[in-house]
């Protein structure tokens, strides 16, 4: 079920009925809050994509690599020349007659010698191999499906093998599964097969050997898990992580890659080349300075949201670059790339068509596309986002007025939710333009973002002071303590706390960086670091986690009373979910010292004796990392009552969970 009731009264906006619904009647006393807090923001940074949820073995399967996106790069990055037995030949990269002209690159294949003239241990032939991210992960007796385009170009049909490898020793190869075929079509055509892992393997290789002498072209090269999160090509422990946080939204696909952060905005991400065949879709440098294949696109976002039962965010550019754009935070004084007026109307169409893709039925144009890749029922797309963090210049309010306009018009139904521009402090300047921009347009909601050391988070209540009659509500759409500890988790606990207190004012939260990948890391710290074989979950996670468990529609701020509570560093929540007739008591100890919370339910008169006390607790220096993971919530089931008392071990975060 989304979780839309509150938000939706809040808003005014709520497309679902709730006469059907069976929810309880909310004790006197409690304030109206978004049950949406807590949701997820997905950027490809930190190689988060490709190699990382994106569950895609094969790095530039199809060749597109270029030294535009990393000094050294090309077409054959990550492919390695193989001729086992002295096989002779040799790879060249080509662009004539492509699969198609958004994925121009492919690579030909001159086999010489293929070769009977010298078995090398049972392998012969000339090809290529590509190791993936850092080593093909394979499990024993698990199925992975191969895929690739090819061609014969020149000389008899070619006898293919397709081989999963791994090392035998010095000089020596064995196979962990393998398949051929007969390439003997002159047109590109898809060659597909199953290929069940003989052996557990952390550092295999794909080897594609041509055994025939001549010459062919390949392109499209994929090897992906046939086990997949929900059978929809995600990484399943990656996207189990993100499922386990219970996020009600997810914000994607940026951030920076939005509009172009890195080179100007040229580099902006387009939705429509996102969504089509993974052959047709257009690839291009990442604004974090490596390749995204855009395998991971905007149909794939929206799946997941679907299958996490997340509200879709995507974010779309306004005509406007990131300041940093082109050097520009230290070179240029925070300048912008900027699109004519007179162009703008091609990214007012970028919003609208979609919408149409997203929410439109098949007999509409984007509608068509989406249901001819296979999801003919509308994703019922609801918030939309224009522009990410771009200062507020006049440069921008006159585009994103522009757009506004033109969306909010045409299709009055979808929140629009704008940028308070970079670093949102009260006081700083984009964040006075930003509001001063909510209020001339009457935008729904308003993306504030900001990172800041601990001590920010522990001393600052600014939604306490935020006016109450705004009719803009307040998403925290990136944040985050600069570290990684626990220290800094209950710093980001603490803070929540506030939030959630302020639920009537902030609507969305989401903690970011999301993911980073272990040696491709360009941001600390993130949510959920991984390497090839699993995650490990950082103290911020498990607070985020329980936070997400907790959603609720309204706030009791009164309920719990904290001997000796030092002000800011001892906080509580109490929130009641309406529609899963639970309560939720939260309450943070950021001391060195044991405390002792005094609970009074009273008010809630159907509490069932049993609970569950999850607490989160260690030293407040401990961080977890790859080689240990000290710092995990600990369950247990205890009796609860209406007047009670709750013990709180030093620098912990504890939660009940209480059925009604």
């Amino acid at each position: 079920m989304k979780r839309i009731l509150s938000l939706g009264a809040i808003l005014l906006a709520s497309t679902m009925s709730l006469s059907a619904q069976k929810w309880m009647t909310a004790p006197a006393g409690g304030k109206a809050i978004s049950d949406e807090l807590i949701g997820i923001f997905f950027e490809d940074i930190s190689s988060s994509a490709d190699g990382g949820l994106y569950a895609e073995l094969i790095q530039n399967g199809s060749f597109e690599f270029s030294p535009v996106e990393r000094d050294g790069w090309g077409p054959g990055t990550a492919w390695r020349m193989e001729r086992p037995g002295h096989s002779t030949g040799y790879m060249q990269p080509m662009q004539a007659n492509p699969i198609h002209p958004n994925n121009p690159n492919y690579m030909r294949l001159h086999t010489e010698r293929a070769n009977q003239y010298y078995d090398y241990n049972g392998w012969t032939g000339f090809g290529i191999s590509n190791r993936g991210f850092d080593g093909i992960l394979i499990k024993k007796g698990e199925k992975y499906n191969f895929s690739a385009f090819m061609r014969n170009v020149k000389g008899d049909a070619k006898k293919i093998r397709v081989a999963l490898t791994a090392s035998a020793g010095w000089n020596q190869l064995k196979s962990l599964g393998e398949v051929e075929f007969t390439v003997d079509n002159t047109g590109w055509k898809k060659f597909e097969a199953q290929i069940t892992a003989l052996d557990d393997n952390n550092n295999a290789s794909l080897q594609v050997l041509c055994l025939t002498v001549g010459d062919m072209d390949i392109d499209m090269v994929s090897l992906m898990p046939e086990d997949t999160y929900k059978g929809h090509g995600l990484r399943k422990d990656l996207a189990q992580a993100l499922a386990d946080l219970h996020p009600s939204f997810m914000r994607f696909p940026g951030g920076c890659v939005v509009h172009g952060g890195g080179d100007g905005f040229w580099n902006t991400y387009r939705w429509k080349t996102t969504v089509g065949p993974k052959e047709t879709r257009k690839q291009q440098k990442n604004t974090w300075g490596y390749h995204q294949s855009v395998g991971l696109g905007y149909f794939e976002y929206f799946q997941f949201c679907e299958d996490l039962g997340m509200e879709p965010l995507p974010i779309l550019p306004c005509g406007v670059s990131c300041q940093g754009a082109n050097g520009g935070w230290s070179m240029r004084g925070q300048a912008q790339d900027v699109v004519p007026m007179s162009e703008m109307d091609e990214w007012v169409d970028e919003a609208l068509d979609l919408i149409e893709w997203a929410n439109g039925d098949v007999n509409t144009k984007w509608g068509k596309i989406r249901a001819d890749a296979g999801h003919p029922k509308p994703f019922m797309l609801k918030y939309l986002g224009l522009g990410n963090e771009e200062k507020i210049s006049p440069e921008f309010i006159e585009r994103f007025k522009y757009i506004y306009n033109k969306v909010t018009k045409a299709h009055p139904e979808i929140i629009i939710v704008g940028t308070a521009g970079p670093g949102s402090h009260p006081g700083n300047g984009d964040y006075e333009a930003g509001w001063k921009l909510a209020e001339e347009t009457g935008m729904p909601i308003m993306d504030e973002h900001y990172y800041e050391q601990k001590e920010y988070f522990i001393n600052s209540r600014q939604y306490d002071n935020y006016p109450r009659d705004r009719k803009t509500k307040v998403y925290l759409g990136e944040y985050a303590a600069k570290d990684k500890k626990l220290q800094d988790a209950l710093a980001e606990a603490l803070y929540l706390l506030h939030v959630e207190r302020n639920g009537d004012v902030v609507c969305m939260t989401s903690y970011a960086p999301l993911f980073a990948r272990k040696n491709a890391t360009n941001w600390n710290p993130d949510l959920i670091y991984f390497d090839n074989e699993r995650p490990f979950l950082t103290c911020s996670y498990y607070v985020q986690q329980m936070f997400g468990q907790s959603a609720g529609q309204y706030y009791y701020g009164d309920c719990v009373t904290i001997k000796d509570a030092d002000e800011k560093l001892n906080g509580q929540s109490v929130v009641l979910n309406v529609i899963t007739h639970q309560l939720f008591v939260k309450i943070c100890n950021d001391t060195a010292d044991k405390k002792t919370a005094t609970l009074n339910l009273s008010r809630f008169k159907t509490l069932k004796p049993e609970a569950t006390k999850t607490t989160l607790s260690g030293q407040p220096t401990d961080e977890n990392n790859f080689d240990q993971q000290p710092i995990a919530p600990v369950k247990e089931t205890v009796k609860v009552s209406k007047k009670m008392n709750l013990d709180l071990p030093p620098y912990s975060f504890t939660m009940l969970t209480i059925k009604l």
